[in-house]
């Protein structure tokens, strides 16, 4: 009876699993594909350009690899410790140079953008953030593009809270805002965070899950 009771415990034991993480690989392959895209905007089409159709999936691509990390750490897969280590692991990837005229423009915006998805992370794991996301916003948009580092520090904020499970930042994104700063573009990068958040939400429940 005692080694059916001991061999039950171990089976209750969480499982040390093995994830496929973002890779170069994976990287190179989504730049040939933007490479291989047409960016033209055609006269008297409303259909979007191929080019940004795939930038935009590649850019979800990297929110949902990179969330499945925080996934796996708020699952207690990961400690604090390999979790930044995994993160950084794929921000060297993402933020690296990209020496294609064609996709230079493309690649750095998609970059800046990225920004926050790292910061946020990286704030979230640490912990002792504001939840007041509207105080947040109000700040961040003040702060602007006149400093930089202090909208990104606000913005990695707001990022935290929707990893936490608060919903953001539809209602703060305006349409008809003819040239967003970079933290309005944060602000909208956080939402595609929010929704790739709501992708993962049965990820990692069942033993030997890797994509």
């Amino acid at each position: 009876m005692a080694k059916k009771k001991e061999k039950a415990g171990k089976e209750e034991e969480p499982l040390k699993l093995f994830y496929i993480f973002y890779n170069q690989e994976r990287w190179d392959n989504w730049i040939n594909t933007l490479r291989e895209s047409d960016f033209t905007i055609k006269p008297g089409s409303e259909e979007m350009p191929e080019g940004y159709t795939t930038l935009y999936n590649f850019s979800m691509d990297i929110n949902i690899e990179v969330l499945k990390i925080i996934k796996l750490f708020q699952n207690s897969r990961f400690s604090k410790e390999e979790s930044l280590q995994r993160l950084n692991q794929v921000e060297a990837i993402i933020m690296g140079d990209i020496k294609d005229e064609k996709l230079e423009e493309y690649i750095e915006s998609l970059q800046l953008s990225m920004l926050v998805l790292f910061a946020g992370c990286k704030r979230f794991l640490e912990g002792q953030y504001s939840t007041d996301i509207k105080t947040l916003v109000k700040d961040g948009k003040k702060a602007g593009d006149e400093n930089l580092e202090t909208a990104l520090g606000i913005a990695a904020e707001i990022a935290a809270n929707v990893i936490n499970g608060a919903a953001c930042c539809g209602k703060y994104i305006k349409d008809d805002i003819e040239q967003p700063g970079l933290f309005d573009e944060w602000l909208i990068e956080v939402e595609s965070m929010h929704e790739a958040m709501a992708s993962l939400k049965n990820f990692d429940e069942e033993a030997g899950e890797s994509s």
